[in-house]
């Protein structure tokens, strides 16, 4: 008896030893967790801000409105939630939808005044009995120094109690900054694409008609050689002049540099020397379109153009680990470093513009460390240099 009472015994502790680790464990983890409301409160607002935002983040339509919405009424505690721009109601969340052309009406004249409005029971008069609507917060959706062209409605079961103003307010202010970076993010976009046509439109005065007159020597000396050089000619602009695509590859732009090199080679003859030493596993390297050819560009019409007897251009492109090292370098005629700067300044014959176009890129795209460096000096030439990621999240070639 003794004995199955002592391994009763031994039993009961052993179960009262895992509990105790059990209940430690548990008391761990909440000190790891959220272990207060207050903590659970933040938690939960932040996480409901960082749903709302990402569809913002998009720009304001009727399919972003609708996804973020929902997650904005919950941020500000009402019975209903709207995004009306100048037209329409984007979307709309929870109850009172069936005042929507007063909110409409009410959100104009919000727009017009560029200022809040609180709405009373008698501004949405109603004869439905299950209707909650007695009042509504409308605040435009503007950010930092720009006209809101769309307001935030927060629908009130009562009169608008000065908490639930405040915080549409907020709320529209905070959708509104999301909304500004969504436009920042497109300007951005529209100007990377502004300025590859600024490029384009540099190629062509500077080099379409020094290509047709090279090519136009050697139609009745050597026809053969004159078509070769118009089928080059062809391939090179259509690369140039192409519609779809704000990266490329690097073994892209050297293609269409070789086309570019060997009519600009068909020009100067034997005074025109190249060099190429490119590391084959960087070939399929992302960059910005047109990124590379204005540093030959560059190299050739204002290097060597200038430098009596032979000129060399040497490209070389190696692996760096995570990067790829590209430099362009000329033997040319170099110019006083004081003069040139990547700032935007230019000389009076635009000499530059694609360099400093390329820095911008370059810049926009990988960050401010990323831009290019350049060394030169009256007489010893030029070396233009660009470090490139292989690999980019943004860069899609």
């Amino acid at each position: 008896m003794n004995g199955q009472v002592g391994s009763v015994l031994a039993v009961v502790a052993v179960l009262a030893a895992l509990a105790a680790a059990v209940v430690a464990v548990l008391r761990l983890r909440a000190r790891r967790g959220i272990a207060t409301a207050m903590q659970r409160a933040t938690y939960d607002v932040l996480h409901t801000a960082v749903l709302a935002a990402e569809p913002l983040r998009a720009g304001l339509t009727p399919a972003t409105a609708g996804k973020a919405v929902r997650h904005l009424r919950a941020l500000v505690g009402s019975v209903g939630l709207a995004i009306v721009d100048e037209d329409r109601c984007l979307a709309y969340d929870g109850r009172g939808a069936h005042h929507e052309q007063e909110l409409i009406a009410a959100a104009h004249r919000t727009v017009r005044a560029q200022r809040s409005v609180v709405l009373n029971e008698s501004d949405l008069v109603c004869d439905r009995v299950d209707c909650v609507a007695r009042g509504a917060v409308i605040a435009p959706l503007g950010g930092p120094g720009g006209a809101a062209k769309a307001v935030l409605i927060a629908v009130s079961d009562g009169q608008p109690a000065p908490g639930l103003v405040q915080a549409t307010l907020e709320a529209a202010r905070w959708a509104g900054s999301q909304l500004a970076v969504a436009e920042l993010e497109s300007s951005r976009e529209r100007l990377a694409r502004a300025e590859v046509r600024a490029l384009r439109a540099q190629i062509s005065p500077h080099f379409i008609y020094n290509a047709l007159t090279a090519i136009a020597s050697f139609v009745r000396t050597d026809p053969e050689r004159a078509r070769e050089l118009i089928l080059e000619f062809a391939e090179f602009t259509r690369y140039s002049f192409r519609a779809h695509g704000e990266f490329t590859t690097l073994a892209e732009e050297l293609r269409s540099i070789d086309r570019y090199l060997t009519i600009e080679r068909a020009r100067f003859g034997d005074r025109l020397q190249v060099r190429l030493q490119i590391a084959p596993e960087v070939l399929p390297v992302g960059l910005p379109f047109l990124c590379l050819q204005p540093l030959v560009e560059n190299a050739v019409r204002h290097g060597l153009s200038r430098k009596p007897g032979v000129g060399m251009v040497s490209i070389e492109a190696r692996d760096a680990g995570a990067e790829c090292h590209i430099t362009v370098e000329d033997d040319g005629v170099g110019m006083d470093p004081a003069v040139f700067t990547l700032d935007g300044s230019d000389s009076e014959d635009g000499q530059h513009v694609g360099l400093v176009n390329v820095d911008e890129r370059l810049r926009s795209v990988f960050g401010d460390h990323h831009g290019l460096v350049v060394e030169t000096a009256p007489g010893s030439g030029t070396k233009v240099s660009m470090r490139v990621p292989k690999f980019h999240p943004q860069v899609r070639a």
